[in-house]
């Protein structure tokens, strides 16, 4: 009989968000996208909609949205701090899973994502609006952003020179050193291509199947215990060009493999590939 993940209560199924569908009050779905136009296509009624460019990141600063705008962006969407979150997208939850992680650093309590996605609500035939809800705006107090599960440059770097676990979520020819940009997004280019020294390339889709579910417990543990020697002894940083492949493992090694000690280094590649004074290095998995 297969293990059930270290926090169950973080993924729920197409079957859990279609009984609640109507659960307004207190379940709020939300579509999130690499696709930022996909949601006008069609999207599961009563989902409210969050743009990564635009709601969540600083129009003039390259970070996030302050605590303030964070709550004014809940509240607009009838999000209160008790409301149940369940986040969905495209790209096997991709967006999903950075917006999850940007609430968690907010200190939303219940976040949860739906496992499959898009894909597999709409590969089992279920039903998509391109009506737009409205809800009454409510109250939120957003707390101060939890560092804990965010890395900054500085602190990649001190954990590069300790030697401690880096994983590289991007496609072997990204962390080779053969790209420079992928192919699909040359305004996310850098000046070197290569990986961080030390860290590992574990592509962040082997924690899925075809179908864009997550993996059992067991082979994930396979894929980052046993094949990479990852546990709860180190602190684990994860990695890949803007931040949304490894909020997507950041995911899996926190909640669904329960290691407590994991940050997001959303920076990212795109950030390490441009600095000034930082080594790299080049070729496969060591």
């Amino acid at each position: 009989m297969m293990r059930p993940y270290a926090h169950p209560e973080v993924l729920v199924s197409t079957e859990w968000v279609a009984e609640h569908l109507h659960d307004t009050e207190r379940v709020r779905l939300v579509e999130s996208n690499e696709d930022v136009l996909l949601y006008d296509t069609g999207h599961i009624p009563n989902a409210v909609h969050i743009d990564w460019t635009r709601d969540l990141q600083d129009p003039v600063v390259r970070d996030f949205i302050d605590k303030d705008r964070f709550a004014a962006l809940c509240s607009r969407l009838g999000i209160g701090n008790d409301t149940t979150v369940v986040f969905y997208g495209d790209k096997h939850n991709w967006w999903a899973c950075y917006a999850f992680w940007v609430f968690k650093l907010f200190g939303h309590e219940d976040c949860r994502i739906m496992d499959g996605g898009r894909q597999k609500w709409i590969a089992e035939g279920r039903p998509l609006t391109r009506e737009v809800p409205q809800f009454p705006p409510r109250p939120y107090v957003a707390r101060d952003p939890d560092l804990s599960i965010r890395a900054f440059r500085d602190q990649v770097l001190e954990h590069m020179r300790a030697g401690r676990p880096l994983v590289d979520v991007r496609t072997p020819q990204e962390y080779r050193g053969e790209l420079t940009h992928m192919p699909d997004y040359p305004q996310e280019g850098a000046l070197r291509a290569g990986h961080i020294p030390g860290a590992v390339n574990v592509p962040w889709s082997r924690a899925v199947r075809e179908d864009g579910t997550f993996r059992s417990r067991e082979e994930l543990e396979r894929i980052y215990v046993e094949e990479q020697g990852l546990s709860g002894q180190e602190e684990v940083i994860t990695y890949c060009r803007i931040g949304e492949r490894s909020s997507h493992t950041w995911f899996v090694l926190k909640y669904l493999l329960g290691l407590e000690r994991v940050r997001n280094y959303d920076g990212s590649w795109t950030e390490w590939g441009n600095l000034v004074g930082v080594p790299i290095e080049k070729g496969p998995n060591p």
